[in-house]
């Protein structure tokens, strides 16, 4: 039996791919502008009061739109809905209107709203960190919406073959 573990630096990445941590798809808009993309560094942060850290990486889109925001949704998608992961994180804003090609509807503050995400929530940007080649948001949930059972969330493993709309 071989041992197959990893040691060094690279144990750091063999463990994160190991948590196989779920995803979200972030949508934001400001002005007349709307974006969203696939976001796989997000975490609750605090219990009281809540709050809520989404990471942004500095070359895409959503990431510009979001410095002017003063408003986020976050939305959890189930592990079936693939195609809805593959079009906010696969394609680009620059290239492709996201939300002429799923269902959507403006939420709080005028912020979207994916109709088929399996659960939802939107608030305020409290701060905005950087941390190099990403910059964190800060939220404080407001509204929101969540099934009343459990939902198998869409994971990174599920999503690690997209060919990214921009590199991170």
């Amino acid at each position: 039996m071989s041992d197959a573990a990893v040691h060094g630096p690279s144990a750091f990445e063999s463990m994160v791919a190991l948590s196989d941590a779920p995803v979200f798809i972030v949508t934001v808009a400001a002005g007349d502008e709307r974006s969203g993309c696939l976001v796989g560094f997000a975490s609750q942060v605090s219990i009281d009061p809540a709050r809520f850290l989404i990471c942004l990486s500095k070359n895409n889109r959503t990431y510009r739109t979001a410095m002017r925001a003063a408003h986020v949704s976050v939305h959890l998608v189930d592990r079936e809905n693939l195609a809805l992961a593959q079009l906010f994180g696969a394609e680009t804003g620059d290239d492709v209107d996201k939300f002429s090609r799923c269902r959507w509807r403006g939420g709080p503050n005028g912020v979207p709203v994916l109709a088929d995400a399996v659960a939802w929530f939107s608030g305020p940007i409290l701060a905005r960190n950087d941390f190099g080649d990403h910059v964190g948001l800060v939220l404080a949930p407001e509204a929101g919406y969540a099934p009343g059972r459990t939902v198998d969330a869409m994971r990174s493993s599920s999503v690690a073959g997209l060919e990214p709309g921009h590199q991170a």
